[in-house]
């Protein structure tokens, strides 16, 4: 127990020195005061999920003109005085690469899996894994939830999770299982992971807004958004072809609400999605024909696609699809007691 203890504050010390350098990592929306922007408006900008000044670029005049109170002119300004805060524009790879330096990568507990991602889940990008049922895409889900919190390589302090569930797959008692697995306090590990429920699409899209205000609300101590499954509600909520672009619409919006936050934030963020079966491919010869659904739209906004498949009993079989610094390679890994671990041989 004691043992425990020591890691719950060495975790907080990390998180305690990294947090002067998030503070630097973005802008408080609140600097706009010095501009002559009035607290109200400032306010206003915070309840739509606006809480940085990165994130105002983030935001179309046409978007934000929507928010309640907010007038053209209003808009005008606001978006000038950010444009005095904030460096836009071009810079050399160099720079970009120092900057890059701030990523960091979460383990999924098996490091072979790691080793196919490069070194784990990266943040300030969208990683998507796509599977049938029964492959394990839920199981890495409640591993992240642990392995989040534990300080790992290049001096990553370990972090908060949260979760967006639309299945009603999450399971508590699944993460006390992992966190014996890594000898971890049940009370204080679930204390660390913020959990919610979606139901509708919009509903999911409005806990976007909720999660960001968090990550604003504690920088630099959130370090993971999971989203399982990402496609389910879109699903359930627009039927039929009539439906089709409304819905694509909808989670193009969604998809580059997640990219923003997750750039802006510098958190990783895991979704997982479903597959569909083409009934006409059994005529065309295909090899596979089951593919992850979401269409172009998901397939272009997710960073890394992972494609699961099951394997021999607890075996499950791990593919790059589409990775903009990875190989297509493939990684075996199994699920046990205690979540995601590397297959014996």
């Amino acid at each position: 127990m004691d043992s425990n203890i020591m890691q719950d504050q060495v975790v907080q010390e990390n998180i305690d020195d990294d947090m002067d350098e998030e503070e630097s990592f973005f802008q408080d929306i609140d600097l706009l005061q010095n501009h002559g922007i009035n607290v109200a408006d400032i306010k206003k900008l915070k309840s739509a999920g606006i809480c940085t000044i990165k994130g105002i670029q983030m935001t179309t005049r046409k978007r934000m003109c929507d928010i309640k109170g907010i007038s053209e002119a209003k808009m005008e300004k606001i978006k000038e005085a950010a444009s005095k805060l904030e460096v836009h524009g071009f810079m050399t790879a160099l720079e970009y690469s120092s900057k890059r330096k701030n990523c960091f990568r979460i383990t999924t507990g098996s490091s072979e899996l790691d080793k196919l991602m490069g070194g784990g889940i990266e943040s300030m990008a969208i990683t998507e894994a796509f599977g049938e049922f029964r492959t394990g895409k839920t199981q890495i889900s409640h591993t992240l939830c642990v392995t989040t919190q534990l300080p790992g390589a290049n001096s990553y302090p370990g972090g908060k999770v949260v979760f967006i569930d639309t299945e009603n797959t999450f399971r508590p008692d699944r993460l006390k299982d992992i966190a014996d697995h890594y000898n971890l306090d049940h009370g204080a590990m679930l204390d660390n992971v913020l959990y919610a429920r979606a139901y509708t699409s919009e509903h999911q899209f409005e806990l976007l807004d909720f999660a960001a205000a968090k990550f604003h609300e504690e920088p630099g101590v959130f370090k993971l958004l999971i989203i399982d499954s990402i496609m389910a509600l879109f699903r359930v909520d627009f039927s039929g072809r009539g439906e089709l672009a409304d819905r694509q619409q909808k989670l193009a919006q969604m998809l580059s609400k997640l990219q923003k936050i997750s750039e802006e934030y510098n958190v990783s963020v895991f979704v997982t999605n479903q597959m569909t079966s083409d009934p006409g491919a059994t005529m065309s010869f295909q090899a596979d024909p089951k593919k992850p659904i979401g269409g172009h739209i998901l397939a272009h906004a997710s960073t890394t696609r992972l494609s699961l498949r099951k394997g021999r009993g607890e075996l499950r079989i791990a593919k790059i699809y589409d990775s903009p610094d990875m190989p297509e390679n493939e990684a075996t890994f199994a699920i046990s007691t205690g979540g995601i671990i590397d297959a014996k041989e």
